[in-house]
């Protein structure tokens, strides 16, 4: 985590927060474009299933964001596609990262 930027390092932190707090596998932060962080983690329910980077999308848009400058992914390696489209939706160019994360 040494090479992250600060901004980057918060994101993490907030991820790490979501995952401990909940035992998720995953957990996912991202920053809108007006600064504001959302963090949030996968939730596996019978009748809904989102991935973190998902639900993290869906809290800053419920919050009113209008775009997205980063977003972290903390745990499960796996590509999450549906997750990396939403944030597309609503940025081209923001930067997602994957960082593999065991307990």
């Amino acid at each position: 985590m040494n090479e992250l930027d600060p901004e980057q390092r918060k994101l993490v932190t907030l991820a790490m927060a979501a995952r401990v707090r909940t035992g998720a596998d995953q957990a996912a932060a991202l920053r809108d474009t007006d600064g504001r962080c959302y963090a949030g983690v996968t939730v596996a329910l019978p009748s809904l299933r989102l991935s973190a980077l998902q639900v993290a999308v869906a809290m800053a848009v419920s919050s009113g964001a209008l775009g997205v400058e980063a977003a972290v992914v903390l745990g499960d390696e796996s590509a999450d596609e549906a997750g990396a489209a939403a944030v597309r939706e609503l940025a081209p160019s923001a930067v997602i990262q994957y960082i593999a994360s065991s307990r």
